[in-house]
């Protein structure tokens, strides 16, 4: 089994048009073993911090490894995912929330085959892109905030070294970027003492990402940004897309 880590990341984002808005907030996410997600997680601390299989991919209690692997047949890309370490927020009170979580897969001989980036909005919609190179780009398919069209291209950039983990994205509409974000963050092996610590430092991770979503949007609707009407179509709560 991989060794699974504890990552006090900084989340940061930059909206550039129409209007320059910026923030950054600390955070806690987990880089865990997707054979098994909760393997770091003491049982007792579980009933309040947990990483389920079912939060995350296709609808079902399967593990989350199988869920990958079944996701990269059914959309024929050719990965092996042999491993597959994953970049998450967790569940923290019953509560889930993880706007981007990032699947790192290996094949037999540690090489990185491809990285799955999956993306949630707030509405329960969620995309699934499928990135051959750590650098790639994809056509934007999932709405997600109210104030940009779905359109553009993202560019995506990850990075997993022995202590560090970092995935930017970029959004270009046209020949404007129009936003940037990221989420890095040192490793720190998830000792039960660093599992506690944090926790014990940031125990509500995932209700205060859904209520910082929230504020930063409320600002910008002050702020009078035009809103998007949102597509209903049912093809929206479950899209997936290759990397061109």
């Amino acid at each position: 089994m991989v060794t699974p880590y504890v990552v006090r990341a900084k989340v940061a984002h930059r909206r550039l048009q129409p209007v320059d808005y910026r923030f950054a907030h600390r955070t806690t996410a987990w880089l865990v073993d997707a054979a098994d997600p909760e393997g770091a997680l003491p049982r007792w601390l579980r009933p309040v911090l947990r990483i389920r299989s079912r939060d995350h991919l296709e609808a079902g209690h399967a593990d989350l490894l199988s869920k990958v692997r079944v996701w990269l047949a059914e959309n024929d890309v050719a990965w092996s995912a042999h491993a597959v370490r994953v970049l998450v927020g967790a569940r923290t009170f019953g509560h889930v929330f993880d706007p981007l979580t990032t699947y790192f897969c290996f094949d037999p001989t540690g090489r990185l085959e491809g990285i799955l980036a999956e993306v949630h909005n707030t509405y329960g919609g969620r995309h699934i892109y499928a990135l051959p190179t750590p650098n790639a780009g994809v056509e934007k398919a999932l709405y997600v905030s109210p104030f940009f069209e779905v359109r553009g291209r993202y560019e995506i950039r990850a990075r997993l070294s022995e202590d560090r983990v970092a995935v930017a994205i970029t959004l270009t509409q046209g020949a404007r970027k129009v936003f940037t974000g990221s989420v890095r963050g040192r490793l720190v092996p998830a000792t039960r003492s660093a599992v506690l610590r944090a926790f014990l430092r940031d125990p509500f991770a995932a209700q205060r990402v859904s209520l910082l979503i929230r504020w930063h949007g409320v600002r910008l609707w002050l702020r009078r940004l035009p809103v998007v009407p949102r597509d209903r179509r049912p093809a929206d709560q479950d899209q997936t897309m290759k990397a061109a």
